[in-house]
C-alpha cells in the first residue's frame, strides 16, 4: 500500500511484461509516426522528461508490442466541428459561455446550494405526513402488534438514512481562482476514452463528434475510441483490441480496458476518463476534471454526476424516470462517498470515472466480474488511494426496451453480490431488502383491512421519513434532468408530479430486475441497446 508521500511523488516508469502477438493479418494494421509539434503544455515541463515518457504524449502515436504496429486510425484533421446536441448553431464547442457550457456551471452551482432545501423539503414533507395529516398513529405506544407486520415498512431505512445525510451535506464546487498555479500537479497525457464493444456505429460516431474538438482545450488532452475487433472505425483516432489478445480473468469492456493500458503504457503522470458509448461530456466538465486533476492532488481517481436526458429524453417516460433514482443517488450516496469519506464504500460507475495511470498501474483492469468498475473501486480502496468528486456533469441516455432494463439492473444486482468483499456483499444485501419491503408493504395493506392494528406514531414517521426520501429522490433527479434540458421553468414544476406517478412503476421494475437475478443469474455479460 502507498504512503502519502510515495503516492505524491513521480515514479519511475515501470513498463507491462512483454506479451506475444499474433501475426498481423489485418489489412487495416499500419505502423505510423509519431506527431511531432504539439504546443507544450505549460504544467508539465515537457523538456524535461525523459524520452522514453515522450512516445505517450501524442494523440497520434502508437506503442508497439515486439515491434508489430498496434491498428490505430489517425487523428482526423483539425477543422470545424459538426453540429453538436444540446449546442445552438454556430457555437463554439470550445467556448466556455456556450448553451451546454453555461448550463453545466449554473446547474453546479445550483446544486452545492441545494443541500438547504433538501433538508427542509423532507424534513417538512415528513412532519406534514406524520403529524398533520391523519393516519391513525397512536402517541405513549411504543410496539403493538400491527408493528410486526408492517416491520417491512422500515427495511429500506439504512438506504434512505445514508442519502438524506448525503443530501443534507454540501456539494463542493471549488473555483480554484487563488491557488499557486506553479503547486499544481503535473499532466502529460487526459485520455477522454469511450469504450465501447463498436457494434453500434450510430453511437460510437455521435459519441466521436461529440468530443472530438476537445483536444483544442490543452495540450494535454487525447480524445480516443476504444472497440474491440473487427469493429474498427478508419478516419478517428479508434484503438481496437485485437481478438488474440487474452488476460486472466477479464472479458468484453476490462479486457480491452487492459489491453489499452498496456498498449498506451501510462505514467502516474496519465489520466484517463472513461466513458461509455452513449456519454457525452462538455468542455466545461473537461476543464473541471483538469482542475481536479491538478489541484485536488490528495486523489488518485474520482467521479461527477451523470444525468440520462443526452438522447430521447422522455421518449419513454417509464424508463426516463426510471433512471432517475441514479441522478438522486449520484447527488446523495456518491455524493457522500466521494465529498466526504472519500473511500467507494457504494462502488462506483463504469462511467464518467477518472483514474491516474498510477492507480491503473497498480490494479489492472484484469478483474475478471460482471461490475469490474466496482471491482475495481474496491481494489483501489485496498491499495491505499483515496477518491474525490468532480464537480461536473456528464450526460447520458436511458435504456430503450423493458428486456435491456431488465438485464442491467440483473447485471448489476448479480455482479455485485458475487464480489468477495464485505461491502458489496452489504450492499447488494440491502437492494434485496428493497424486493422484501416492496412485499411487506403489499402485505400490510391488505392486513391492514382483516387485522386493523393504528400505528406507533415514532413508527410511523420513521416510515413516513423513509417513504418521502425515496420519492425526493427520483423527482430530484427528474428535476435537475429536466432544468438541464432547458425545459420551461412551469414545464419542469408540472413534471413533479408525472415524476411521482411513474415512480412507483419504476419501483416494480426494479423489483422485478432484482428477482430475475436472482432465479436466472446471468452467466455473462449483457451488452444491452441504447
Amino acid at each position: 500500500m502507498p504512503s502519502k508521500s510515495e503516492a505524491r511523488s513521480p515514479r519511475k516508469r515501470v513498463n507491462p511484461p512483454e506479451l506475444p502477438v499474433p501475426e498481423a493479418q489485418s489489412p487495416n494494421i499500419v505502423a505510423l509516426q509519431p506527431e511531432d509539434g504539439r504546443p507544450q503544455n505549460e504544467h508539465t515541463g515537457w523538456s524535461t522528461a525523459s524520452e522514453s515518457d515522450k512516445s505517450s504524449r501524442f494523440s497520434s502515436s502508437l506503442e508497439t508490442l515486439n515491434d508489430v504496429a498496434i491498428p490505430v486510425a489517425p487523428s482526423p484533421a483539425k477543422g470545424k466541428a459538426p453540429q453538436i446536441p444540446g449546442l445552438e448553431a454556430g457555437e463554439d464547442p470550445l467556448d466556455p459561455n456556450n448553451v451546454r457550457s453555461r448550463r453545466t456551471r449554473i446547474l453546479i452551482g445550483m446544486l452545492s446550494y441545494a443541500w438547504i432545501f433538501h433538508f427542509a423539503i423532507i424534513g417538512g414533507m415528513t412532519y406534514v405526513l406524520g403529524y398533520l395529516i391523519p393516519q391513525n398513529y397512536l402517541d405513549g405506544v411504543v410496539w403493538n402488534t400491527g408493528c410486526w407486520w408492517k416491520i417491512g415498512w422500515l427495511l429500506p431505512l439504512p438506504y434512505t438514512l445514508m442519502c438524506f445525510i448525503g443530501l443534507a451535506l454540501p456539494l463542493p464546487n471549488p473555483k480554484y481562482k487563488n491557488v499557486d498555479k506553479k503547486d499544481a500537479r503535473r499532466i502529460d497525457n487526459l485520455y477522454i476514452l469511450t469504450v465501447t464493444k463498436g457494434d453500434n456505429r450510430e453511437a460510437v460516431m455521435r459519441a466521436w463528434h461529440a468530443h472530438r474538438h476537445l483536444e483544442g482545450l490543452d495540450p494535454c488532452v487525447r480524445v480516443h475510441v476504444l472497440t474491440d475487433e473487427p469493429n474498427h472505425f478508419e478516419g478517428i483516432n479508434c484503438y481496437t483490441c485485437p481478438k488474440s489478445f487474452t488476460t486472466e480473468h477479464s472479458k468484453y469492456k476490462a479486457r480491452a480496458l487492459e489491453w489499452y493500458r498496456q498498449t498506451v503504457r501510462y505514467t502516474e503522470h496519465d489520466w484517463v476518463l472513461h466513458l461509455d458509448e452513449e456519454s457525452v461530456i462538455d468542455a466545461e466538465g473537461v476543464r473541471r476534471c483538469l482542475d481536479f486533476i491538478r489541484y485536488e492532488k490528495e486523489y488518485h481517481w474520482g467521479q461527477g454526476v451523470i444525468i440520462y436526458n443526452q438522447y430521447r429524453f422522455w421518449k419513454n417516460p417509464i424508463f426516463t424516470v426510471a433512471d432517475a433514482i441514479r441522478v438522486g443517488d449520484d447527488l446523495s450516496r456518491f455524493h457522500l462517498q466521494y465529498s466526504y469519506f472519500h473511500r467507494p464504500i457504494f462502488g462506483a460507475h463504469g462511467s464518467f470515472l477518472l483514474t491516474n495511470g498510477l492507480v491503473e498501474n497498480a490494479i489492472t483492469w484484469d478483474l475478471g466480474s460482471l461490475t469490474e468498475d466496482f471491482q475495481f473501486a474496491v481494489a483501489a480502496w485496498r491499495n491505499g488511494f483515496k477518491c474525490g468528486s468532480i464537480p461536473a456533469i456528464v450526460r447520458e441516455q436511458s435504456p430503450l426496451d423493458f428486456i435491456g432494463f431488465l438485464k442491467q439492473r440483473r447485471r448489476w444486482f448479480v455482479g455485485i453480490r458475487r464480489l468477495p468483499s464485505v461491502f458489496p456483499k452489504l450492499l447488494a444485501f440491502f437492494w434485496a431488502l428493497g424486493l422484501l419491503s416492496l412485499y411487506c408493504t403489499v402485505a400490510s395493506i391488505i392486513l391492514g383491512v382483516y387485522v386493523p392494528f393504528d400505528t406507533p406514531r415514532w413508527f410511523g414517521v420513521v416510515k413516513d421519513f423513509s417513504f418521502i426520501t425515496f420519492i425526493y429522490l427520483y423527482a430530484l433527479g427528474m428535476f435537475v434532468q429536466n432544468v438541464d434540458y432547458g425545459f420551461n421553468p412551469i414545464v419542469v414544476i408540472l413534471l413533479i408530479p408525472v415524476t411521482v406517478v411513474f415512480q412507483f412503476v419504476a419501483v416494480l421494475m426494479e423489483a422485478l430486475a432484482v428477482m430475475y437475478g436472482i432465479i436466472l443469474p446471468p452467466d455473462d455479460f449483457d451488452v444491452i441497446k441504447k
